[in-house]
């Protein structure tokens, strides 16, 4: 389902971010910040949102990449 659960959820459409679009988690409030890229899931620097496999979820707490909350464009 990509219908996003609620007004500013990614939802898995990557056409509205840029390749420097932040991104943060809705359940623990963890940043995606690719200028940091991921070193959990050993995401280097530069790695864009819209780039991480659809496998890919929050090193925090585990959410799913879908759930994410868009910062800015």
């Amino acid at each position: 389902m990509n219908i996003p659960f609620f007004a500013g959820a990614f939802g898995g459409d990557a056409s509205k971010l840029t390749a420097q679009t932040r991104l943060e988690c809705k359940i623990c409030w963890y940043v995606y910040d690719p200028a940091i890229g991921d070193t959990v899931w050993q995401m280097p620097p530069g790695t864009a949102f819209a780039q991480l496999p659809d496998h890919w979820s929050c090193p925090v707490c585990d959410s799913k990449k879908q759930d994410f909350l868009v910062l800015d464009v």
